[in-house]
C-alpha cells in the first residue's frame, strides 16, 4: 500500500465528501529533495513551507518513498545517501521540525520506501541490501531494530513497502521473483505467507491494501502491468482477480486506492500514463483519461484523505498535478500548479484528515 492509504483511512468517513484542509508532502528527484504544500480541497496548493533545516536524503526513487505517520506528527522520507531515512517532526501551519536522531542500526542501503504501521507504533524501510526490509519501534523517535524475518525477501531492490489496514500484516513489492513477499506483523516478523498462485508477471514496484484489507493491488512491469488479489489475514493470497478489460500499456510505478475503497488509480510508463477503475472486488470500466496532461510518466500518486482530489507526480511539463475527483465521474479541470517546483517528482503524500 502506498503511505498515503493508511493515512487516507483515518479520513474515511468524510471520503468523497470534500473539504479538506491539510498539507500535501512531495518527493523530488533534484535538490531539496522535498516540497511540502498546504491543500485545500477546491482550492489546490498554497504557498510552499519552508524547506527542513536538514536536507532529505538524495535521489530519490519513485512511488512510496514518503510517509506521514497516522496522527500527523511525524514526516518520513527515504534515498539513496546516508542515513537513508529522515524523520522530521511535523506541524500543520508550521512547518518542519528539527529531524529525530537517526536509528541505531541504520537501513543497509538506499531506501525505497517507507511505510508506518496503520497505529503508528512502528515505521518500516525497504531498502536495498539484505535484509532489504528494516522495521523499528516508534514514539517520536527510533527504538531498537526489529529481528530481521526468518525468511528474508529474495530480491535485490525492495521498490514498495506497505502494511495492512489492521496492521496485522506487512508486504514488499521487488524485483526478483515471486515479487511479493508479504509477512504476518506484530510489533516483529511472523511468518512469510505462501507466494500467490498466480504470480505477476514481472518486477513489483507498487502495492495497495484495499482500505477494508479484503483486496491488495500489485502494480508492476512485464505480463499486464497491474495483479489484484483477494486477501485475508491469516490466510493469504486468493485466485487473482481477472484484469480490466482496458489494461495499462505500459510497465507501472504505484497504486493507489481512493479512501473509500471505490477507486483504484494505477500509473507508470505508456500512454495515457495513468488508468483509474472503479473497484468492487475487480476492476470496473476504466474512466475516460484527463483531459490536459503534461508528462510521459507518472511516478507517484495519491487521493486526498477526503477522496476530492488526486494528485499526481511526473517527469516533465509541469512535474505536479492534481485535479478534483468524483467517484463515477473521473477528472475534473487540473488545479494551478504552485509557484514553487522542482524537477522529477517521484512521490506523493497528504497528511491525514
Amino acid at each position: 500500500m502506498d503511505p498515503n492509504t493508511l493515512n487516507a483511512i483515518k479520513g474515511a468517513a468524510g471520503a468523497g465528501g470534500g473539504g479538506y484542509s491539510g498539507d500535501v508532502a512531495v518527493a523530488y528527484e533534484s535538490s531539496p529533495y522535498i516540497h511540502v504544500y498546504p491543500w485545500v480541497s477546491g482550492t489546490g496548493f498554497g504557498t510552499k513551507y519552508t524547506d527542513p533545516g536538514t536536507a532529505a536524503p538524495t535521489r530519490l526513487t519513485a512511488g512510496t518513498n514518503i510517509s506521514f505517520s497516522p496522527d500527523g506528527a511525524d514526516l518520513a522520507i527515504v534515498g539513496s545517501s546516508s542515513p537513508y531515512i529522515h524523520v522530521y517532526p511535523w506541524s500543520s501551519g508550521t512547518g518542519f521540525g528539527t529531524k529525530y536522531a537517526d536509528p541505531s542500526t541504520l537501513p543497509a542501503g538506499y531506501g525505497y520506501g517507507v511505510a508506518f504501521s496503520p497505529d503508528g507504533a512502528d515505521l518500516a524501510v525497504a531498502h536495498t541490501s539484505s535484509p532489504y526490509i528494516s522495521v523499528y519501534p516508534w514514539s517520536s523517535g527510533f527504538g531498537t531494530k526489529y529481528a530481521d524475518p526468518g525468511t528474508l525477501i529474495s530480491c535485490y531492490t525492495p521498490y514498495c513497502v506497505a502494511f495492512s489496514p489492521d496492521g496485522a500484516d506487512i508486504a514488499v513489492a521487488h524485483d526478483t521473483s515471486p515479487y511479493i513477499s508479504v509477512y504476518r506483523w506484530s510489533s516483529g516478523f511472523g511468518t512469510k505467507y505462501a507466494d500467490p498462485s498466480t504470480l505477476p508477471g514481472g518486477t513489483c514496484h507498487g502495492l495497495a491494501f484495499s482500505p477494508d484489507g479484503a483486496d491488495l493491488v500489485l502494480a508492476h512491469g512485464g505480463g499486464d502491468y497491474l495483479s489484484a488479489y483477494p486477501w485475508v489475514s491469516g490466510s493469504g493470497f486468493g485466485t487473482r482477480y481477472a484484469d480490466p478489460t482496458t489494461k495499462p500499456s505500459g510497465s507501472r510505478n504505484t497504486v493507489t486506492f481512493s479512501p473509500d475503497g471505490a477507486d483504484v488509480a494505477i500509473v507508470g510508463g505508456g500512454a495515457p500514463y495513468i488508468n483509474v477503475y472503479p473497484w468492487s472486488s475487480g476492476f470496473g470500466t476504466k474512466y475516460a483519461d484527463p483531459t490536459t496532461y503534461t508528462w510521459t510518466t507518472i511516478y507517484g500518486a495519491s487521493f486526498s484523505p477526503d477522496g476530492a482530489d488526486i494528485v499526481l507526480g511526473h517527469n516533465s511539463g509541469d512535474y505536479l498535478s492534481a485535479y478534483p475527483w468524483v467517484s463515477g465521474s473521473g477528472f475534473g479541470t487540473s488545479y494551478t500548479t504552485p509557484a514553487t517546483i522542482v524537477t522529477y517528482c517521484k512521490a506523493i503524500a497528504f497528511s491525514p484528515a
